[in-house]
């Protein structure tokens, strides 16, 4: 599709049970190239981005909504099962359990038909029956956007710092959070994803 970004890489969504929520963009292949991004929604309701660079930076944030944006290195590392990021003011650590069914199912489509429209419209049925998670919607500024879903992973167990506060343990996304026009899975998960961005016309 004319004029569309592809981003192939994970999305992780994991709740704390002092309330703040993190969704994590692991993106090994993008038109930036590599690089990583974290979205924080806190308690009291502020949105916050942390980007490595301004041109993503930009681009995240024309996209998605956000109260407060900062620049900052973002490390994501992995040890098997264990995913760490370091993003000030931010530090977590989760790891992920065993594949279930639907995640076994979704590591069999391919990655061209996982960035189809018609599938992605097909998977979206069925994704909606999952509070706030949608896989196709409208962005920020009239961008169009849309998820194909490749693999799936539980997280079982995290442990996250935000200014030195320890977030406490891991917890459902809960109220689901409102970077865009939809949310992570309500229980804390790795998801594999083909991401498509069309930007809004002009």
């Amino acid at each position: 599709m004319k004029g569309a970004l592809r981003f192939d890489g994970w999305i992780a969504g994991v709740g704390t049970a002092s309330g703040t929520r993190v969704v994590v963009g692991h993106w090994p292949r993008s038109p930036f190239g590599p690089f990583s991004d974290v979205m924080v929604e806190r308690p009291d309701g502020e949105r916050l981005l942390l980007a490595p660079t301004r041109q993503t930076a930009d681009f995240v944030g024309g996209v998605y909504r956000f109260d407060r944006v900062l620049v900052t290195p973002v490390a994501v590392g992995t040890a098997g099962a264990v995913w760490n990021v370091t993003a000030r003011p931010l530090s977590l650590r989760f790891t992920t359990g065993r594949r279930g069914p639907l995640g076994w199912l979704l590591r069999c489509v391919p990655a061209s038909l996982a960035a189809r429209p018609a599938w992605v419209a097909l998977t979206d049925v069925p994704a909606r029956l999952l509070p706030g998670v949608r896989a196709r919607g409208s962005a920020a500024g009239g961008s169009r956007e849309w998820y194909g879903a490749r693999d799936l992973l539980p997280v079982v167990g995290a442990s996250a710092r935000f200014g030195g506060e320890d977030l406490g343990a891991l917890a459902p996304v809960a109220p689901p959070v409102r970077f865009g026009f939809g949310s992570t899975p309500r229980r804390p998960a790795l998801v594999r994803v083909v991401t498509t961005v069309v930007p809004a016309p002009g």
